[in-house]
């Protein structure tokens, strides 16, 4: 049974989008595109590092001056991006694996104890809490109501549906039941949300009622999240796969098979290219119109972890305990630094700034401004 438990009374309406250069929430935009703004620098440096009670499975979001991170030790932290100073910590049931989403001072994320959580950014005070049938492994989107005049937050649950609760109140606007595990982020453009989960299936679901659009087969179960980008959507699968479909006329476009080994990381995408990682070491780079691969990198280890490319460079995290920095056009390492333990996380990109958690229980920030 839903439950929704509201400490803290609410009116807010219309709540807004976080300021150009942030990254707000899992793969930094609605679409999950995976693309920062700027640069980075080609050697950045370690500015600090935090010590956690856990493993740090959970992409952090950067707003502002504030980072804001799970943890397997059940919390959901926010340090200083300037310091690594904890400025809060709060407390839920279980391991937190989703990434947070912060939208109007409010941070939304989910914990493997089955419950949304919606806590005020500036102290970690709880707002509300919204129960689902099962724990929440995927980072939360947010969408406008039909109306303009709220914000609605978007979760996909173990219990096989994906819940849409207004972000004031933590009531339930619309919920879609599926047929498995939902496990990533669902991704947004338009009047669509779409999400792929164990059930082999992509589901396109209209935003204003929760009511199916559309299902396309996608031949495996799916793990991970999609990029979505007008009608094109991208994902990889567990039966080695990793597909272009478009969902105007709901078939895959194109499918790229390379090795015999799955897909959880989610892709980035430019104006023509789809990046990813796989479990067979490598980051692939492909065209996005045709599938056809342009480039590979090897690391040493599996790659789950999502990679962000800001500007002419790609950063990702590898299970082999070390974050590179790629060129985008070659896939030619530019940098890398040993962390030592392995990265599943993915990285946040903000003006600059890279943060990433690790298996060790530490976040750990680079500074890499560019010096003009």
């Amino acid at each position: 049974m839903v439950q929704i438990f509201v400490v803290i009374a609410s009116f807010w309406v219309g709540l807004e989008p976080t300021h150009a250069g942030d990254w707000p929430m899992f793969r930094g935009s609605q679409g999950l595109i995976g693309v920062a703004d700027g640069q980075v620098s080609e050697k950045p440096t370690l500015a600090w590092s935090f010590k956690a009670g856990g493993p740090i499975k959970s992409s952090a979001a950067i707003v502002g001056d504030r980072i804001y991170v799970g943890s397997d030790d059940g919390n959901v932290y926010a340090l200083s991006l300037i310091s690594g100073k904890k400025m809060w910590e709060f407390k839920t049931g279980g391991p937190v694996e989703s990434s947070p989403l912060v939208v109007g001072g409010t941070v939304f994320v989910g914990s493997t104890d089955a419950f949304l959580y919606a806590l005020k950014a500036e102290d970690g005070s709880l707002v509300w809490k919204y129960e689902t049938g099962d724990k929440i492994l995927g980072g939360p989107n947010w969408v406008k109501a039909p109306d303009g005049k709220s914000t609605w937050i978007l979760a996909g649950s173990y219990d096989y549906k994906l819940h849409c609760v207004d972000a004031g109140t933590g009531r339930t606007n619309w919920i879609f039941e599926s047929g498995n595990y939902i496990n990533g982020t669902p991704a947004v453009s338009g009047d669509r949300t779409v999400f792929g989960g164990c059930d082999a299936l992509l589901h396109v679901i209209s935003l204003k009622d929760g009511k199916k659009v559309k299902e396309v087969e996608a031949g495996a179960y799916i793990a991970g999240s999609g990029a979505f980008e007008g009608n094109r959507f991208y994902i990889g699968h567990y039966e080695n796969e990793f597909l272009g479909f478009d969902l105007s006329e709901g078939k895959v476009l194109w499918k790229y098979r390379d090795r015999v080994f799955p897909y959880f990381s989610s892709p980035a995408l430019t104006r023509d290219r789809v990046v990813f990682g796989g479990r067979d070491k490598r980051l692939h780079c492909l065209k996005k119109d045709t599938g056809e691969v342009l480039w590979t990198f090897a690391t040493r280890a599996k790659v789950d972890s999502s990679p962000v490319v800001c500007g002419d460079k790609v950063i990702v995290g590898s299970e082999d305990g070390r974050l590179y920095i790629v060129s985008l056009a070659e896939g030619k390492e530019i940098w890398s630094y040993e962390i030592g333990q392995g990265i599943t996380a993915s990285p946040a990109v903000a003006n600059g700034n890279i943060v990433i958690g690790s298996m060790d229980g530490n976040v750990y920030a680079f500074t890499s401004v560019v010096k003009k």
